[in-house]
C-alpha cells in the first residue's frame, strides 16, 4: 500500500501530460497559465485571510469565550456536553484551523478514544467553517448580499453541533 501511495501522483501527472499531448494541447503553457491564475487568486484572497486571522485573535484575546462558557455551563451538564468542547463548537464556524488546534488539545488532554475526544471528532465532521467561507470566498468574488447564506450556514452548523451531541451520546 505504501508503494501505491508513492506512485499514484506521478502516474496521475503522466496520464494528464499524455492526455494533453493526445489532444494537441501545449501542456507546459497551459500549466504556466494555470499557475499564474492560482497566484493571482492567492493575491486576491490574501487580504480576506489577514482580516479573518485578525478577527479571530481579537475574539480569543477578548475573553468573551470564557464568559460564554460560564454562562452555558449549567445547561451543558444536562445534555452531557463537556464544557471543554464549547470553544471548538464556537470557533468551528469561524476557523477550521482554530477548531483543529482545540481538537488536538482535547486529544492530548483526554485522549482520542475518550467521550470528549469522540465528540470533538464528530463535531469536526458535522460542522463547517461557514463564516470563513463567506468572508473569504464571497468576498473574493464580490458577493455582498450574504444574509441568507450566513443564516443558512449558521443554522446548518447549529444542527451539526446538535447532531454531534446526539450521535456521540447515542453511540459512545
Amino acid at each position: 500500500m505504501e508503494i501505491v501511495s508513492k506512485i499514484i501522483l506521478p502516474i496521475f501527472i503522466i496520464v494528464i501530460i499524455f492526455y494533453g499531448v493526445k489532444k494537441k494541447i501545449n501542456v507546459y503553457d497551459t500549466f504556466l497559465e494555470g499557475a499564474k491564475e492560482g497566484l493571482m487568486t492567492t493575491f486576491s484572497i490574501f487580504p480576506a485571510i489577514i482580516a479573518m486571522i485578525f478577527a479571530i485573535n481579537i475574539f480569543l484575546d477578548s475573553n468573551v469565550l470564557g464568559f460564554i462558557m460560564k454562562l452555558l455551563s449549567p445547561m451543558l451538564g444536562n445534555i452531557n456536553m463537556p464544557l471543554e468542547i464549547i470553544p471548538m463548537a464556537l470557533l468551528r464556524p469561524v476557523s477550521g484551523t482554530a477548531s483543529l488546534a482545540i481538537m488536538n488539545d482535547i486529544f492530548k488532554s483526554f485522549g482520542p478514544d475518550s467521550f470528549i475526544g469522540r465528540l470533538a471528532s464528530v463535531l469536526q465532521g458535522c460542522t463547517d467553517t461557514t463564516i470563513y467561507v463567506i468572508a473569504l470566498y464571497f468576498g473574493t468574488v464580490k458577493i455582498t448580499k450574504i444574509r441568507h447564506a450566513l443564516w443558512g450556514g449558521l443554522f446548518a452548523d447549529l444542527v451539526g453541533i446538535i447532531a454531534a451531541i446526539i450521535l456521540t451520546n447515542l453511540f459512545f
